[in-house]
């Protein structure tokens, strides 16, 4: 997107970090509606009905490999959302994103083979250890389970939309991906959404979703990925659960306890560390 294009590397991914946590917290609201798979559904496809006009992708003229990787990236897209957004049903946003951050952490530690990781790790750990025993009253054990899945997708994201940038111009594998993961969510969605998919208010959530957690974090991230590398990426994103805390907070009460706000602390301070030892040794994709 060429509005993109002069914005340092850095101010789009934290814009889209603001933009993602926000618009998950006002995806919450109408779980009691939709469910999870609901909400992820229309994320997808209100993002994808914006992208489209904007990029106008075309299949034809692609290579076998490129439309492959436009499909596997459409797949972890809808596969991160539906895992993430099934956790967030169950724990609070600020804890969810906390333990889905493991993900991107490790894409930036594997960027670095130097004694010092062992420190991040540790810190990272001891994060998620203050989450696990306390701070945040019933902890749920599958929403935990399903968080850590959440990262795992989360870090195939960051490698497969690096390549995903370099291979399709501007934002027209992206959009093709969401076209995909819209698709592959259409069964989920209206299993779990019925009728209530349909209603006024959750359509206009659903577009407000799909707007601030599709559409505009994923432009920012595929315009900053063009620039720099995957390991730097996933230390850029260290502000992550913090923010999320924060959107929680500001827009659900999600108020977290001071052992809770330690280990986000403790994780962010992590990929802090690890930030410094990744744009030293980059990972080659």
């Amino acid at each position: 997107m060429g509005l993109l294009t002069p914005a340092p590397s850095p101010a789009l991914v934290i814009g889209a970090i603001a933009s993602v946590q926000f618009g998950s917290a006002i995806a919450t609201t109408v779980f009691h509606r939709i469910g999870p798979g609901g909400a992820v559904w229309l994320r997808l496809l209100f993002g994808t009905f914006i992208l489209i006009p904007l990029w106008r992708p075309r299949i034809r003229g692609r290579t076998r490999r490129e439309l492959l990787l436009a499909c596997l990236f459409g797949l972890v897209l809808a596969a991160m959302n539906f895992s993430f957004y099934s956790a967030l049903h169950r724990i609070p946003l600020g804890v969810a994103v906390t333990f889905e951050f493991v993900g991107p952490l490790c894409v930036a530690l594997a960027g670095s083979r130097r004694a010092l990781d062992l420190v991040w790790v540790a810190l990272a750990l001891a994060g998620i250890l203050a989450l696990t025993r306390g701070g945040v009253h019933h902890l749920n054990g599958v929403g935990v389970g399903l968080a850590l899945l959440a990262g795992s997708f989360w870090a195939c994201y960051i490698l497969v939309n690096a390549r995903v940038g370099r291979a399709f111009e501007g934002g027209t594998g992206l959009t093709l991906a969401m076209c995909v993961g819209s698709v592959v969510m259409i069964p989920i969605g209206i299993a779990q959404g019925g009728s209530h998919l349909l209603e006024p208010h959750v359509l206009l959530i659903g577009a407000a979703v799909g707007l601030l957690s599709s559409a505009i974090p994923y432009s920012f991230e595929n315009e900053a990925l063009r620039r720099i590398d995957p390991a730097v990426f996933g230390v850029l994103m260290s502000i992550e659960p913090a923010m999320a805390a924060l959107a929680g907070f500001l827009l659900l009460g999600q108020g977290l306890g001071a052992r809770a706000l330690l280990g986000i602390g403790l994780v962010v301070a992590a990929s802090v560390g690890a930030a410094r030892q990744s744009r030293k040794a980059p990972i080659a994709v």
